[in-house]
């Protein structure tokens, strides 16, 4: 299978997971904000597997077989690292967008409504998951891409949940909010495209582009994710969330790569 397209069906299935988890508020009361907490903690912590298990160590594997030598290595994967974060630092200072806790951010936008501004956010966080996956595909193997989208699919789903969960709270009927969380989903195929095209122009860029999705992901962690999950002193709820989470993706990674 081409990478591009693999990279492509990679993502697109881990993107549909935001509607599978979209779907749970039908089960659940939309007040409950200790699950909200929790599951986006889950969230955060496969991220943060994600990025170490299958971006950096897969990165630094591909430099050192590219002839760079061990510094060589770290250097690209540090360079790269800041390079995705300095990138959707820029994203999210130049697109207005607004977050459920934090509120407001970027530039004015009168022009667009609440809810757009939310999606506009949820997509600036889901891109990165998506280029994260096509990158993954990137390499000789197509299964070294395996355990990621499997990763940020199983993530994807408390995603969903939450992001749903928070509309439903916000007023929007569940239908709307089920409809949205699938939405915000599907950028991650067109990331997961970009990603993959990037790596198959030469096996040079399989690192950097490794350490630019991480760089990204962690941005998106630490920026918003773990800020949201310690909002109001929620204890140790969030906590260990982030652990069961990267046990998780730590289990799948070791366990499927």
């Amino acid at each position: 299978m081409p990478t591009p397209l693999a990279g492509f069906l990679g993502s697109l299935a881990a993107g549909l997971m935001s509607g599978v988890g979209a779907v749970l508020i039908l089960l659940v009361d939309t007040r409950n904000e200790r699950a909200e907490v929790l599951l986006l903690g889950f969230s955060a912590g496969v991220m943060l597997a994600a990025t170490s298990f299958s971006l950096i160590v897969p990165g630094v594997d591909a430099a050192l077989a590219g002839g760079s030598s061990a510094m060589d290595a770290a250097f690209i994967m540090a360079a790269g690292l800041m390079l995705g974060g300095v990138a959707l630092w820029l994203i999210n200072a130049y697109a207005p967008h607004e977050h459920f806790v934090g509120g407001h951010e970027g530039p004015p936008a009168e022009s667009l409504s609440r809810m757009w501004l939310f999606v506009i956010a949820i997509t600036l966080h889901n891109f990165p998951e998506g280029l994260a996956v096509g990158v993954g595909f990137g390499g000789d193997k197509l299964s070294d891409g395996v355990p990621l989208a499997a990763g940020i699919g199983l993530q994807n789903i408390p995603e969903g949940f939450v992001v749903a969960l928070a509309l439903a709270s916000e007023g929007y009927s569940r239908s709307r909010a089920i409809g949205i969380g699938l939405l915000t989903g599907l950028v991650e195929p067109v990331g997961g495209l970009v990603g993959a095209a990037a790596v198959t122009l030469s096996a040079a860029v399989l690192p950097w582009g490794m350490a630019f999705a991480a760089g990204a992901m962690l941005f998106v962690i630490s920026g918003e994710m773990i800020p949201e999950t310690h909002r109001e002193k929620r204890g140790v709820l969030p906590t260990f969330g982030i652990l069961i989470g990267f046990a998780v993706m730590m289990v799948l990674d070791i366990g499927l790569g």
